[in-house]
């Protein structure tokens, strides 16, 4: 059974892609020459977790280290992480069959990326992710401050396990 606070979380996201998209560019407008993961396989996690997160997000990963990514392969109309701060805020959530956040609880989780299509300072990251959980859901949070707009390739690494995909940042 999938948690209340994790619905409640990945209807707010929806949400906002739906908001979002409302006043920024969609998918349709990410370069050609940038190769935006695409939900053409969708990871499937095991149970509790729903079979897809949401109309506007795909599963993407495999059990030993997930995300949920937008169908239209942006990120459009990110918040700067302060007034004063140039870059643009993310909050990424991983998942991974069987982690334990009451065992782990900053999790040797890591992030990081590089801008495909031109020159960007490097990708910014909390740290070692944080370990969060609701009453059915275990998952580890972790946030990251993309210098510019562009195609990126973000890539989290934990233990053994990485994931890799590409996300074109819009305004």
């Amino acid at each position: 059974m999938v948690s209340k606070r994790l619905l409640a979380f990945l209807c707010l996201l929806s949400f906002s892609a739906l908001v979002v998209a409302q006043d920024h560019p969609t998918g349709s407008d990410v370069p050609t020459s940038c190769p935006v993961t695409k939900p053409d396989q969708p990871f499937i996690p095991p149970a509790p977790y729903p079979f897809k997160p949401s109309a506007a997000l795909f599963w993407f990963g495999s059990d030993r280290l997930w995300t949920a990514l937008p169908v239209t392969g942006t990120w459009d109309g990110l918040p700067h992480y302060r007034p004063d701060d140039p870059t643009y805020r993310q909050k990424l959530v991983f998942w991974r069959q069987g982690y334990d956040p009451n065992r782990e609880p900053q999790p040797n989780l890591t992030v990081s990326g590089r801008r495909m299509d031109g020159p960007a300072p490097p990708l910014q990251t909390d740290g070692q992710g944080h370990g969060s959980w609701t009453n059915d859901d275990q998952f580890i949070m972790t946030g990251i401050n993309i210098p510019t707009l562009g195609c990126w390739e973000i890539t989290g690494h934990y233990e053994s396990d990485k994931l890799t995909f590409v996300i074109w940042v819009a305004p």
